[in-house]
C-alpha cells in the first residue's frame, strides 16, 4: 500500500465548471453555480497523500450529476443526471432550452460515463478496502425539500439503512455493515465532541454512486456529508468572492481524515 490507507474517495459535487455544451443555454450566474455545487469539497477532502485512490468531478452538479442515474433526466424527473432547477427552485436553463434526450446523451458519453468508469477502474486495480463517497450540505434543507427549513446535522453518514445504519426491512441492501456505520460515526463524534450531531442516514441516505459501485464489487461504500455551516459562516468566507480561509479548511480535513482513520484502526481483520 505504500504507506497509504486501503480507501479509495469519490468526490463527485466538487466542480464548478459548465460543460461547453451548455454554456450558452444557462440561466445561473457564476454564484449561482457554485453556491448549488459542492464548493470547497475538494478541499476537504483532499486525502492525495493518504488515500490509495481519488476522483473528483469538475463539471458542476447542475449540469452533470454522476450521483444520479443515468436514465433519471428531464422531463422524468427535474433533479437528476441533469437538472432542471437548482436547489432553490431557479431554472437551470433559459425558457426553451433545457436539453433534450440527444444533448443529454452527450453529455453523459462525455463527462457521467467517464466518471464512473475511473471509479471502477481504480477499485478494479488497487486494494481498496473501503469507498467514501464525500458531499457538502447545506445547514436546512432549501426550499424545494419535503423537509424544507430543518436544520441538518454537522455530519450525516449513510450506507441506504436506518438510523442505525441497519436494513430498513429484513434482506434490504446497506452499502456497508450497521457495525462499521455505527463505528465511523463514533470516531466523528468524538473528533467533533459538543460541536453538533452525528447521524446516520438522516437526512441523506446515500446515492447513485455507493450503490452502483457497491453492486459491482460488493467494496464497502460510506456517504459522507458535512454542514457548510462549518466553514462558510462569517469570518470564515468571503460573501463576494465565495474563498474560504484556507486555515480553517486545513483544519477539518485533517480532523476529517483523523476521525476516518480512527474508526478504521478499530475496524476488525
Amino acid at each position: 500500500m505504500s504507506g497509504r490507507y486501503p480507501f479509495l474517495f469519490s468526490i463527485p459535487h466538487s466542480g464548478v465548471s459548465v460543460p461547453p455544451e451548455v454554456r450558452g443555454l444557462a440561466n445561473l450566474s457564476r454564484r449561482e453555480i457554485i453556491f448549488n455545487s459542492d464548493p470547497h469539497t475538494r478541499l476537504l477532502y483532499g486525502f492525495d497523500d493518504a488515500a490509495e485512490a481519488l476522483v473528483d468531478f469538475e463539471v458542476s452538479r447542475i449540469f452533470v450529476d454522476p450521483n444520479r442515474a443515468p436514465y433519471e433526466y428531464p422531463p422524468r424527473t427535474r433533479d437528476g443526471v441533469v437538472k432542471v432547477t437548482t436547489q432553490d427552485g431557479t431554472p437551470v436553463y433559459r425558457k426553451g432550452l433545457v436539453p433534450g434526450r440527444e444533448l443529454i446523451g452527450t453529455l453523459l458519453q462525455r463527462y457521467y460515463f467517464p466518471f464512473h468508469n475511473r471509479l471502477a477502474n481504480l477499485i478494479d486495480a488497487h486494494s481498496i478496502e473501503i469507498a467514501f463517497d464525500c458531499h457538502s450540505m447545506l445547514p436546512t434543507a432549501p426550499p424545494i425539500q419535503k423537509d424544507a427549513g430543518r436544520p441538518r446535522p454537522l455530519f450525516c453518514l449513510s450506507n441506504r439503512g436506518d438510523r442505525n445504519g441497519r436494513p430498513r426491512r429484513k434482506g434490504g441492501l446497506v452499502t456497508c455493515p450497521p457495525e462499521w456505520l455505527s463505528a465511523l460515526a463514533r470516531s466523528f463524534q468524538d473528533e467533533f465532541d459538543g460541536e453538533g450531531r452525528i447521524a446516520m442516514n438522516d437526512p441523506f441516505r446515500g446515492g447513485f454512486i455507493t450503490v452502483a459501485h457497491y453492486r459491482r464489487t460488493r467494496t464497502p461504500w460510506i456517504q459522507v456529508e458535512v454542514n457548510r455551516d462549518l466553514y462558510e459562516t462569517d469570518g470564515y468566507i468571503d460573501p463576494e468572492t465565495h474563498q474560504v480561509d484556507e486555515a480553517r479548511i486545513a483544519e477539518l480535513r485533517g480532523r476529517i481524515l483523523s476521525a476516518i482513520i480512527g474508526f478504521w484502526e478499530e475496524v476488525p481483520d
